[in-house]
């Protein structure tokens, strides 16, 4: 979704961070596709992009519809104490906490995060119905503030989903691999010793 989206923004990467006249950041600058010998592919970018949407759309809906409904939703929505103890999640993380807040199935930051993602995903796809019908769906585009509004939101809500996956994938690197193999298996392979020593507390 974001390679295909990015084909489709390149053909016109309008983009940038400006003080007055001057520029400040630009996304993305010429020495970026010089480097990459990237082309302009807005045909296949729009076609993969409005081909991988239908999964995307799909895939979360079935998401939330699972955790509405097998109650899953009761650890993922974040509880009146969660901001203060996701601070305290991230100073932990940090290494400059030493003991992590209790939690249960998730952490606070979790809650929060993982509830985010689900508003920014509904967001990429009103943004991005507003974006590839703006004509048809023309109240759906002044929802969103007009065709360019809505690009923009589209646009942001893409590099915060990046973010996510980059600290996501940094988050996972550093609770091991057996995190990692509990999240795509659904459960945790425990060492015969663990076991023992937790039979013996009992």
């Amino acid at each position: 979704m974001i390679w295909s989206g990015m084909l489709i923004y390149w053909a016109n990467d309008v983009y940038s961070i400006k003080v007055g006249n001057t520029t400040i950041f630009k996304f993305f600058p010429e020495s970026f596709y010089k480097a990459l010998n990237i082309p302009y592919r807005l045909a296949d970018g729009m076609a993969f992009h409005f081909s991988f949407m239908w999964l995307f759309m799909i895939n979360g809906l079935l998401y939330v519809l699972y955790t509405g409904l097998s109650g899953e939703w009761r650890y993922l929505i974040p509880l009146k104490k969660s901001w203060k103890e996701a601070w305290l999640v991230v100073l932990h993380d940090l290494r400059l906490r030493k003991q992590a807040p209790p939690q249960l199935k998730y952490n606070a930051a979790q809650r929060i995060s993982y509830t985010i993602i689900i508003i920014m995903g509904f967001g990429s796809m009103i943004s991005g119905f507003a974006i590839y019908k703006p004509v048809q769906l023309q109240w759906l585009t002044m929802l969103c503030g007009g065709y360019e509004s809505a690009r923009i939101i589209h646009f942001i809500l893409t590099i915060l989903f990046v973010l996510f996956f980059l600290v996501h994938i940094i988050q996972v690197i550093k609770a091991g691999w057996n995190n990692f193999r509990a999240m795509v298996a659904g459960f945790e392979i425990q060492s015969e010793k663990i076991n023992k020593d937790e039979n013996n507390n009992s």
